[in-house]
């Protein structure tokens, strides 16, 4: 880490657009142990914050022309992806796995000290042997961050329930999350088995600030954090 006593955590987070980066910069900013937050992505986030800054890059895998931009950070709460329905496992794995490595391979380069928290999902393989096609690119995924040469954080949330009215960009997840929402308060009774995009900003912040024994962070964790 190369936060120092007092100044608050430096934040890169990828995937701001999204559902989880949502509730995360959300959390981020109203944070007061973290200072500033720099949203990497494709598109802008919308929202001004005066700790808040952004990067935009047409091309996410290859981030080598601004890497001195990302240098000196804390920590990075890497939160893109996307659904494998419709993809084969090369498109998936391309979006998943190659994007996810090459970022991460500049941030090793710049920022070694870091900690780098990956939104992965709830049934995993880490074997790479399985059934599932995504499971196996995620799992790929995840094993390859745990060799880089920073401090990995692995979040595998089941069921995430948008809060503060953060929304999906699928539509179907949408209306879902509209039916969900009222039951929230019962399935947040089943331990382990849901949590909320606020719950899952704050566990990222407390595991950028402090690390955790745990590498690898199920729902269960990620709601027993402060």
């Amino acid at each position: 880490m190369t936060e120092q006593a007092g100044t608050g955590m430096r934040v890169i987070l990828f995937g701001a657009t999204g559902m989880v980066g949502q509730g995360v910069l959300r959390e981020c900013l109203r944070d007061d142990r973290v200072a500033q937050v720099l949203a990497v992505g494709r598109t802008p986030t919308g929202q001004q914050h005066p700790k808040l800054a952004e990067l935009i890059r047409a091309d996410l895998s290859d981030l080598s022309p601004v890497a001195a931009d990302l240098a000196g950070y804390d920590a990075c709460f890497f939160c893109l992806g996307m659904s494998a329905a419709g993809l084969s496992e090369a498109d998936y794995t391309r979006i998943t796995y190659d994007l996810t490595t090459a970022v991460a391979g500049v941030l090793a380069e710049v920022s070694p000290g870091m900690r780098f928290v990956y939104v992965s999902g709830s049934g995993t393989d880490s074997t790479e042997r399985g059934r599932m096609m995504w499971a196996r690119v995620k799992g790929r995924t995840e094993n390859a961050l745990l060799a880089m040469p920073f401090d990995t954080y692995l979040f595998r949330p089941g069921f995430i329930q948008p809060r503060h009215g953060i929304t999906s960009k699928t539509g179907w997840y949408r209306t879902l999350y509209k039916i969900t929402g009222p039951l929230y308060p019962l399935l947040a009774r089943i331990p382990g088995l849901a949590t909320t995009t606020d719950q899952l900003g704050r566990a990222m912040i407390d595991i950028g600030l402090a690390g955790s024994p745990t590498r690898t962070l199920t729902n269960r964790d990620i709601n027993a954090l402060p």
